[in-house]
């Protein structure tokens, strides 16, 4: 295969996917991120005044995600120095809760089922009777159904204690909007996918310890140039070429979000434009809180969200190798607290920490450390999106969790787009 000259716009985990990947097939590449450091919305944020900077926002891996998990393995990042793995537990502060054991896959889910903490009969009976339905249909249904529409046979108790914060957090979309096809996908690859694919893999460290910096090593040590705070203002095509700027590239992959995708591409390819950019987004909020001397019931907590309550789960870095006292708590679907303003959404989430915990977990008050909000954290996942190909023309493809495919808005989706985009640029 030729040595071609290939351009990766963009430095997210997608673009980062893409840029390894392209590297491997024996190209010459060129990254350019329009931020300061990579890592798009999975990135660290200096923090003034403490040594340990903070994430953008609480981000998790499953078992599942084997792309993603592959990439770490080749630019030489190691899971068990990176990522604290357990088995899939949705444990609540007052006890209740599901929990995955090992072992063959519907074993395991029975045993779960059985053993739910919170649980009567008739909840764990209409969870095994649907399950067993979804299965026989092979993860399939109708594309405009929606999860509620899907779980409508279930009890209030398995909404309220699995489904919907699996669906919240998954699809970053309520369970009454979300895609009742791409849930059934994400419960068929983790809960049903094989042994250790629905295991929880927690950051011990922050986010660009990840891919972001092992990455960067890996391909300037092979040739690959990275330049950061570099914004790409055009694109132009001639002669079986792109130009950017004053240079010339045979391929180029845009690993950007599709807003600026579609800005690119505007006179390129206008129907591609304007289907990513009629994408609807959804924001996340997390807000970091600290303690001295506090630990929460288990590294990653789950939460009953309510109309004064609004996170979903909290995260104790200290239990996760992190700063000690030092506590996330995420807010999924966060459009209406967020349009309530930052000071709102610190004061409920804090009313919440003291609410929700057992007692004698804050030895102290606990106090806001930092509010962060990505506006645009995932696309709306809703019943029969038009998620954009990633084809745009020749030479020209899109990578990013927004094109079209099976997943939702998460970290391995846009790691499977970045590889995919790299291989269709060596086709």
């Amino acid at each position: 295969m030729s040595r071609r000259q290939v351009a990766i716009v963009g430095g997210g985990w997608a673009g980062l996917a893409a840029a390894v990947r392209a590297v491997e097939a024996g190209h010459h590449v060129t990254l350019l991120e329009m931020a300061p450091q990579l890592g798009g919305r999975a990135r660290t944020v200096p923090l003034p005044g403490t040594a340990v900077p903070l994430d953008n926002g609480q981000h998790i891996l499953v078992g599942a995600y084997r792309r993603s998990l592959d990439l770490l393995r080749t630019v030489g990042a190691h899971e068990g120095d990176l990522l604290r793995r357990a088995p899939l537990e949705l444990r609540y502060a007052d006890g209740r809760g599901f929990a995955l054991p090992g072992g063959p896959v519907w074993i395991a889910f029975v045993r779960a089922v059985a053993g739910c903490v919170g649980w009567d009969w008739a909840d764990r009976s209409s969870l095994i009777r649907a399950s067993a339905g979804w299965a026989l249909d092979r993860f399939r249904c109708d594309p405009a159904l929606t999860v509620d529409a899907l779980c409508r046979s279930l009890t209030p108790a398995v909404r309220q204690l699995l489904i919907d914060p699996l669906c919240i957090a998954a699809l970053n979309t309520p369970a009454r909007e979300a895609s009742a096809q791409v849930m059934l996908r994400v419960l068929q690859d983790a809960l049903f996918g094989g042994r250790g694919a629905a295991d929880l893999l927690l950051p011990k460290r922050p986010l660009g310890d990840l891919l972001a910096e092992p990455a960067a090593r890996w391909l300037l040590a092979r040739g690959a140039i990275v330049r950061t705070g570099q914004r790409v203002t055009g694109l132009a095509a001639g002669k079986g070429l792109w130009k950017i700027g004053s240079e010339h590239f045979d391929g180029v992959v845009l690993a950007v979000p599709a807003a600026e995708a579609a800005r690119l591409t505007t006179t390129l390819a206008p129907a591609w434009a304007a289907r990513a950019q009629a994408l609807r987004y959804e924001p996340i909020a997390t807000v970091y809180i600290e303690c001295p001397g506090a630990r929460l019931p288990a590294p990653m907590t789950a939460l009953v969200e309510s109309p004064s309550a609004p996170a979903q789960f909290a995260f104790d870095h200290g239990a996760l190798g992190g700063a000690p006292g030092r506590f996330a708590f995420v807010v999924s679907g966060a459009a209406p607290w967020v349009d309530r303003g930052s000071g709102a959404l610190a004061s409920a989430v804090l009313d919440q920490a003291r609410a929700a915990m057992p007692p004698g977990t804050w030895p102290g008050a606990p106090r806001l450390l930092k509010v962060l909000v990505e506006r645009r954290a995932t696309f709306r996942c809703t019943p029969a999106l038009d998620r954009p190909p990633a084809d745009i023309a020749p030479g020209l493809v899109a990578a990013g969790d927004y094109v079209a495919g099976p997943y939702p808005a998460t970290l391995e989706g846009a790691v499977r787009a970045g590889e995919a985009a790299a291989r269709a640029l060596s086709a």
